[in-house]
C-alpha cells in the first residue's frame, strides 16, 4: 500500500509572535524607524518613514512576519495597525493568528 506524502512547509511550523492584547503594541505612530537586519535583510536602507504608506506597511509586515514579541511590541502601534490592517500583505497563517486573537481587526467596515 503506497504511503501518501504530505508536504510540510516552513511557514506551517514557524512560530509567529502575537501579543495577548493590542494594548501591548506601543510602537511609534509616526516618524522614522530603522529595522534590524533580523527583520529586514533586503539590500539598501533599512530606515522607513511611518508617515508614508510604503514605509508603514514595510515595517508592519516585517515585524509581524519576522519579529519576536518584543519586536512587535516596540515597532507596531495599535491604532495604526487597525487603520491599515486590511492593506497589509501578510502570510496567511500570520493573518489568521492575528484575526483569531483580535476579531476586531476584521469587524471594521471595509474602506472604499
Amino acid at each position: 500500500m503506497p504511503m501518501t506524502e504530505q508536504r510540510v512547509f516552513f511557514h506551517h511550523l514557524k512560530p509567529y509572535a502575537v501579543p495577548d492584547s493590542l494594548a501591548e503594541l506601543h510602537g511609534p505612530a509616526s516618524g522614522f524607524v530603522e529595522l534590524p537586519h533580523s527583520l529586514y535583510w533586503a539590500p539598501g536602507s533599512r530606515r522607513f518613514n511611518l508617515d508614508e504608506d510604503h514605509g508603514l506597511k514595510r515595517v508592519y509586515v516585517s515585524a509581524l512576519a519576522e519579529g519576536t514579541l518584543a519586536d512587535v511590541q516596540a515597532l507596531v502601534n495599535a491604532n495604526r495597525l487597525v487603520e491599515i490592517w486590511d492593506d497589509l500583505i501578510l502570510p496567511t497563517r500570520v493573518r489568521d493568528l492575528w484575526e483569531d486573537r483580535f476579531p476586531s481587526l476584521t469587524a471594521r467596515p471595509q474602506h472604499a
